[in-house]
């Protein structure tokens, strides 16, 4: 069997995180730079070799500076000494008509994880400019204190300021290569 590899049209692609804020209104962020590289066997997800995503933690926006440079800093993803949160795919199972589970292990400042996320998978088609691109939507919820994320602070009322949980949603078209 041919080896196919894939790798990700960043124009076409979006990861994203949202976490409640004051457990009344929820933060999306997103990482303005990541990379996906997928190896198969033919066309076929499920005999996945290789499954490698990472995200420069020096990317990640929020829509607002100063959360931004805190997200950055020792308090949470400590960007100068952990450039990068990769996660990397072990097996890609399916679990019904268009929908899979990806099974793989999360580095987020030093920390790995075993992680299984869910995957909706979009189907495969070539695009007018003759390129083979595959699609997904990716979802799932990991707890950032168990990433050593653990800053927090409590408002006078008693209220936590960012909850422990982080939902993970990402768009991801990949293409083909020759």
């Amino acid at each position: 069997m041919a080896t196919t590899k894939w790798v990700v049209d960043p124009t076409h692609s979006e990861v994203q995180f949202k976490v409640k804020h004051l457990m009344i209104s929820t933060v999306t962020g997103y990482f303005g730079k990541f990379n996906v590289e997928v190896e198969t066997e033919e066309d076929d997800f499920t005999k996945a070799s290789r499954i490698l995503f990472t995200a420069d933690v020096d990317s990640i926006s929020t829509n607002n500076e100063q959360r931004d440079t805190h997200l950055k800093s020792a308090d949470f993803f400590d960007a100068q000494s952990h450039e990068q949160v990769k996660y990397e795919g072990k097996s890609f199972e399916k679990v019904g008509e268009d929908e899979y589970k990806l099974h793989g292990d999360l580095t987020i400042r030093g920390t790995t994880k075993p992680v299984s996320v869910n995957v909706e998978f979009g189907g495969i088609v070539v695009d007018p400019y003759g390129q083979t691109k595959a699609g997904f939507t990716v979802t799932g919820k990991i707890n950032r204190k168990e990433y050593g994320l653990t800053w927090n602070a409590v408002t006078e009322a008693g209220s936590v300021v960012v909850s422990d949980d982080i939902k993970l949603n990402c768009e991801i078209q990949l293409v083909k290569q020759a």
